[in-house]
């Protein structure tokens, strides 16, 4: 596949990343000075720039709401530089560690050192946010670092490149613009870290790519999130919460509720109140500005298509357009869907949906929902409706989740003190706040041994004394 690649765009990246390689050679990792400076100085880009991203981001989709683009593209950006900013200096200081006593008076500690050279692939959905919120982490930790943006939103990626290039030299940080060709040769480089953000499917070969130089990886990539709502819990109110988390950007939220698992008996109270609350947020559809559109022609299709499969494998299909508008596809802004009865080997219920489309799952009893859950793949959020502390840790102790939102949706990606990242199947490794300055930095151990020691105690020729040793540290 590396032999596949053009060589223009291999020596393209390739200057790139040795510029950045030869400046931490011959200048060091970015000092803290540097860190606290440009951290503060991206956040303000962020700011100045707020409406020109949300232009951008709309015009990239066809449409979509400032009022989003800001909340959940913008904000945790800006939340994370200040955040990493404010906390970073108390995060690198050394740690003391403890020695064991037969190795004393020898002191132990760690320090927190930069990795060297970043690299990081975001994805469309979110092209602001999931491109510099890693890249707060990765800077904090004082790294150099190259972004590949996504070329789904060539405006976004471009405006990005403009606002980096503003702040940094690109030997500390540099976007770089392309297609598919361009995101494998960027996987091909030997960084010292690569987080992807992207699907499972690509996660693949972005993995494989990094196995070839042994590039370590943090893997974010998504899968069918559910949402479990208990017994106890009012329909009306989870179904609206559920509403809200499903349809924000249209659905296209790794982390959007894929499914809905709901007691049996209440499942046609659950459809009516996802009615309603779609109604209440949207009461039309087609002009309405806080209704994002399907980002391109292809994510359309393949939406419909989901549709379509689940209508013939027998599933009820629920549309729910208040306004009762013609959708024309030029729009590409796709109607709320509700499907019952949907088999599980239709295509709704084995792949992330990733739109506008919610599968309603009957269950009996929790333990049933919780075997339902575990015998898929971990997804990357779990959200639980229950005000019962019991079913709370009994679904905690069961389940499986990158994270998990109880009582509402989305929310626990947007804190800085929690760590955010999948499990298995959805990803691997973390970010967010602290975990991200983590992430990427090495946690070196040192070792001092103190002047006058007992380590001659340890040292060939062995005999007696090393028996009487051995004996007190193995009794």
């Amino acid at each position: 596949m590396h032999d596949a690649i053009p060589n223009p765009v291999r020596d393209r990246l390739q200057a790139c990343f040795n510029a950045q390689r030869r400046a931490l050679m011959e200048q060091g990792p970015l000092s803290p000075e540097r860190r606290a400076e440009a951290l503060g100085a991206l956040a303000d880009g962020i700011v100045r720039h707020a409406d020109d991203f949300a232009a951008a981001i709309a015009a990239d989709f066809g449409h979509r709401s400032p009022h989003e683009t800001k909340l959940a593209d913008l904000y945790p950006v800006v939340a994370a530089l200040r955040h990493a900013r404010k906390n970073f200096r108390r995060w690198m200081k050394p740690r003391r560690r403890p020695i064991q006593w037969m190795f004393k008076p020898g002191s132990g500690r760690v320090l927190y050192q930069p990795l060297g050279v970043v690299g990081i692939v975001s994805p469309w959905n979110y092209p602001v946010q999931l491109a510099l919120s890693p890249l707060a982490g990765a800077l904090a930790a004082g790294n150099r670092i190259m972004v590949k943006p996504s070329e789904i939103t060539p405006r976004t990626s471009a405006l990005l490149e403009t606002v980096i290039a503003e702040i940094f030299d690109p030997a500390e940080v540099v976007v770089v613009q392309g297609g598919t060709d361009v995101a494998r040769a960027f996987t091909h480089l030997r960084f010292d870290h690569l987080l992807f953000t992207g699907s499972t499917a690509v996660g693949r070969q972005v993995m494989q790519a990094a196995a070839e130089n042994l590039v370590p990886l943090t893997l974010e990539l998504g899968g069918k999130s559910p949402a479990l709502v208990a017994p106890d819990h009012p329909v009306e109110k989870a179904a609206e919460r559920i509403a809200v988390g499903k349809l924000f950007n249209a659905g296209q939220t790794c982390i959007a509720p894929d499914y809905a698992l709901v007691p049996r008996e209440k499942t046609g109270a659950f459809v009516a109140a996802y009615r309603d609350a779609v109604s209440t947020l949207y009461p039309t559809l087609a002009s309405n500005p806080d209704y994002t559109a399907i980002v391109s022609e292809r994510h359309y299709e393949r939406l419909r298509g989901l549709i379509a499969d689940a209508r013939e494998r027998g599933a009820r299909v629920h549309e729910i357009n208040p306004a009762d508008e013609a959708l024309g596809e030029t729009h590409r802004k796709l109607a709320p869907v509700v499907l019952t009865g949907v088999p599980d080997h239709a295509q709704a219920m084995q792949e992330e949906i990733f739109g506008p489309v919610l599968p309603v799952v009957p269950y009996d009893d929790i333990e049933e929902a919780c075997r339902f859950i575990g015998a898929r793949p971990h997804p990357l959020a779990l959200y639980l409706f229950s005000h019962d502390k019991a079913i709370a840790e009994h679904v905690l102790a069961r389940t499986q989740s990158g994270g998990v939102a109880i009582n509402d949706t989305l929310l626990h990606c947007v804190q800085e003190e929690l760590p955010f990242g999948g499990v298995g199947p959805s990803g691997m490794g973390a970010y967010h706040g602290e975990a991200g300055f983590r992430t990427f930095s090495h946690a070196r151990s040192v070792f001092r041994q103190a002047r006058f020691n007992g380590a001659g105690m340890t040292k060939a020729p062995y005999g007696g004394r090393m028996n009487r040793l051995l004996s007190m540290l193995l009794r």
